[in-house]
């Protein structure tokens, strides 16, 4: 006896050892593991450098808690196993579930406080013992820093997917949502970003949200090109170099020379461009007339020979897209009453992302009205199509008369054939080429460059793409159409689009990460309901009784003796 108790004080003193010496290790050397087949709780070199840089309490309450379906849960616990890695790594990073309407009596003014923080609630509905009840679910998570704060959106809104398809969706987001949001919150803005004015672009107003939505993180200003005409041109290219990215924003007037000159040098230089480019003349605000009907023709802005240099050509033609955007239109009236129904417009194509680029990936669809088809050139830049028309469109030539009548007419899919995949957003990135290399210059400029820098530049060929609509005079969220009550991802994709062109620490390239949750093959299961069950139900309690039972055989086996 006196044996045994000092080989079991040996024991006990040996495993106090080890696991003294297994803190003092773990206190020094830090070190997860991920046994994810796919790594999705590995967080990127990125954002580990963005978390490690948080030097105070940083807080996030994520408002995804309360009564819902399993998808919910499921998109609960991939947010909350995010959160705890970037606390893991960083303690000042606090983090918190609630629920908002956790009193029913408050329940008003809770949605009321949502919506005007640009946090809209989901409606959904909860079966539970047989009965069906509608429940408001908030995904949407809030950081702040400081007295900085900034909201996340938990929830991808994808047109036409399941809840299960959003849920993967958002998962796949998540990190760069979060992430994005700490940069925001915690990093000083640097980078300077100009709206060019001058030749008939977008007002202020359709354009509000866009530019609330980029000046969380970089300065934003507008920026006229009026000073070239008052014979300055060289004192406006040294005053827009300052900017590290310039925006055209659907220009409706012809550029001077000098105004191209100025900005084909901002592009040598180094400088950004995104551009929104509608080379044809046609509106939905000019079709809504008596006759519902309007004359599309090519619009005329002197940028020709720019883009052809730079490689690619804005052709003046109209797209068709049987993968449309609806648009409602008066049928009559009951009572006093007008009656609206809801048609696909052709002419606003629904344009969903197939590629795999970090500006793009998994994004719910973008809505275009009236846009025009890129054609890529030969030369030495790299081209990636961002986005393109569906297999089932075709141009149509202009000028040509364009009616509100055309939903009604009929198609078939040989109409299509072959002529569909027609790119809608063109990135271009290398060594820009002068469109005045060789020519002679519209003004003198000692500093004038032939060859430019590795440089990156977006076009888009429609300018309404950042355009937001608006009630009683106020700017809605960017992507909203008030008519049909849709969402669009019009403001991800330009602001992914910013991020991009502006981006010096990878951020954009977490989108890039792949998490695979596969989905429950329901119908699969309802086939084969009875076996389903005898393996999720019947099989472990089995396994159990069959444990059970080899454990009480063996200790009565042993002790018996």
């Amino acid at each position: 006896m006196k044996v045994a108790k000092k080989t079991a004080v040996k024991q006990i003193g040996s495993i106090v050892v080890v696991l003294v010496v297994l803190n003092l290790l773990s206190h020094y050397f830090f070190k997860r593991f991920d046994l994810t087949q796919d790594q999705r709780y590995t967080l990127s070199e990125t954002t580990l450098k963005i978390i490690k840089k948080i030097d105070s309490p940083l807080y996030i309450d994520v408002y995804l808690e309360g009564n819902f379906p399993p998808e919910f849960k499921r998109l609960q616990n991939e947010t909350k196993q995010l959160l705890e890695e970037f606390s893991a790594y960083n303690s000042n990073i606090v983090f918190q579930f609630k629920n908002p309407i956790e009193k029913e009596s408050m329940r008003v003014e809770v949605m009321k406080a949502f919506y005007e923080r640009g946090m809209q609630p989901l409606s959904i509905t909860v079966e539970e013992k047989g009965k069906q009840s509608q429940e408001v679910v908030f995904p949407w998570a809030q950081a702040t820093y400081g007295d900085k704060f900034t909201k996340v959106s938990l929830l991808k809104n994808l047109m036409g997917a399941s809840t299960e398809e959003k849920v993967i969706s958002s998962v796949q987001h998540l990190e760069f949502g979060f992430a994005e949001a700490i940069t925001k919150i915690s990093k000083e803005k640097q980078k300077k970003i100009a709206v060019i004015r001058g030749n008939g672009e977008l007002h202020d107003i359709f354009i509000a949200d866009f530019v609330k939505s980029v000046r969380e993180s970089y300065y934003i200003g507008t920026f006229t090109l009026d000073s070239v005409q008052k014979q300055q041109p060289k004192q406006t290219l040294e005053a827009l170099k300052k900017y590290d990215l310039a925006i055209i924003a659907k220009p409706t007037e012809a550029f001077t020379e000098a105004e191209k000159q100025v900005v084909d040098q901002f592009i040598m230089n180094g400088g950004k461009t995104l551009w929104l480019m509608d080379a044809v003349a046609a509106d939905m605000d000019s079709l809504y007339n008596e006759t519902g009907t309007i004359l599309a023709y090519p619009r005329e802005l002197n940028l020709t020979d720019l883009f052809f240099k730079y490689g690619i050509r804005m052709n003046p033609l109209l797209i068709k897209d049987e993968y449309a955007t609806p648009i409602k239109i008066a049928t009559g009236s009951q009572g006093s009453e007008t009656q609206l129904q809801q048609y696909n417009w052709k002419f606003a194509p629904f344009i969903y992302p197939t590629s795999t680029h970090p500006i793009v990936k998994n994004m719910e669809g973008i809505k275009f009205e009236f846009t025009s088809p890129i054609e890529l050139l030969t030369n030495d830049l790299k081209k990636t199509v961002l986005l393109s028309s569906s297999e089932y469109s075709k141009t149509i030539g202009t000028p040509t008369p364009i009616s509100l009548a055309s939903i009604s007419e009929e198609t078939t899919p040989e109409e299509y054939a072959g002529k569909g995949l027609l790119p809608v957003a063109v990135m271009m990135e290398g060594k820009f080429k002068s469109a005045y290399q060789n020519r002679i210059l519209p003004f003198a400029d000692s500093q004038f460059k032939a060859v430019g820098k590795d440089n990156k530049m977006i076009v888009i060929s429609d300018g309404d793409v950042i355009k937001n609509q608006l009630d009683k005079g106020m700017p809605l969220e960017l992507g909203f159409d008030k008519w049909t009550n849709q969402l669009y991802g019009n403001k991800e994709f330009l602001l992914n689009c910013v991020n991009y062109l502006l981006d010096d620490n990878g951020l954009i390239n977490i989108r890039s990460k792949d998490v695979d949750l596969p989905l429950l093959n329901k119908e699969e299961v309802y086939a084969n309901y009875t076996s389903a069950q005898l393996i999720t139900v019947g099989l472990p309690l089995l396994i159990l009784a069959l444990f059970g039972f080899l454990f009480t055989f063996l200790r009565k086996k042993r002790y018996s003796r």
